[in-house]
């Protein structure tokens, strides 16, 4: 029996805290200022999500628009299960494969190999699936003469194109994305693209967040637009994205989220 392949987000709010230090003024006394040093800040929580509602299905790619700070990166992150939501809930039924932060969960002191085998693992692999995608993630990483090397060793740019191969080395049923991959050395780039493009091609569910219009318009069906943490357009794309234009030239009063 196949199983049924989904991603729903039924009125989900997200609380994240926050920490403050009483400010003081420049005219404040010596003794003031050295307490202030060492008082400890305030925990406060801010809300930076709320009452986020979409359901998605096999063949719906979701575009999430939203001016900086508007709460696109914390939506990604609550859809990859990194913050479990303060209200609400998110329903996943299907493999989740997650283009967010390439370099996240790398350890600067193993080599290559190791990283690749830990990460897998974390990505949910079993270890001789994991095992078995050592060689086919340090070849397309052009890095198959450095396996040994300890991954401290290697330039950001080596770093990414590890992180790349390692994160999109296995075909998952839902793809969520922080923008598409542009940086690097033209070669590689052009490869990186090209298997963006089978991987979304191949998942079931995409979730997209880009600020490149054409890019949504090519890609998605469906599309939200954030702003101060919140829905305030969804439908189509074309439309949703003339109300992004119009949000655009008008003042941000939000704050910045992410």
């Amino acid at each position: 029996m196949n199983q049924e392949i989904y991603l729903r987000a039924k009125n989900i709010g997200l609380d994240l805290p926050t920490y403050t230090q009483e400010q003081r003024t420049i005219k404040a006394s010596v003794g003031v200022l050295l307490q202030a040093a060492f008082q400890p800040p305030k925990r406060m929580m801010r809300t930076t999500l709320e009452g986020i509602n979409f359901d998605l299905s096999p063949g719906d790619r979701l575009a999430i628009m939203g001016r900086n700070g508007a709460g696109k990166s914390t939506l990604l992150k609550v859809l990859v299960g990194a913050y479990p939501p303060t209200r609400g809930t998110l329903e996943v039924s299907g493999a989740r494969q997650a283009l967010l932060n390439l370099a996240l969960g790398f350890n600067p002191e193993a080599t290559l190999v190791e990283n690749i085998l830990l990460r897998g693992i974390a990505m949910g692999l079993k270890a001789k699936q994991a095992n078995a995608i050592v060689d086919e993630v340090l070849g397309f990483a052009e890095l198959k003469e450095k396996s040994g090397d300890r991954l401290r060793t290697l330039s950001s740019g080596q770093r990414m194109r590890l992180g790349f191969a390692l994160a999109t080395a296995v075909q998952h049923e839902i793809l969520i994305m922080d923008e598409w991959i542009g940086t690097g050395d033209a070669g590689f780039v052009q490869k990186a693209q090209e298997r963006i493009q089978s991987r979304v091609e191949s998942a079931q569910i995409v979730v997209l967040a880009s600020h490149n219009f054409t890019l949504m318009e090519n890609v998605c069906n469906k599309a939200i637009l954030l702003e101060g943490g919140s829905i305030v357009a969804a439908g189509k794309v074309s439309e949703v994205l003339a109300q992004f234009k119009e949000l655009l030239v008008a003042p941000s009063n939000s704050p910045q989220q992410g």
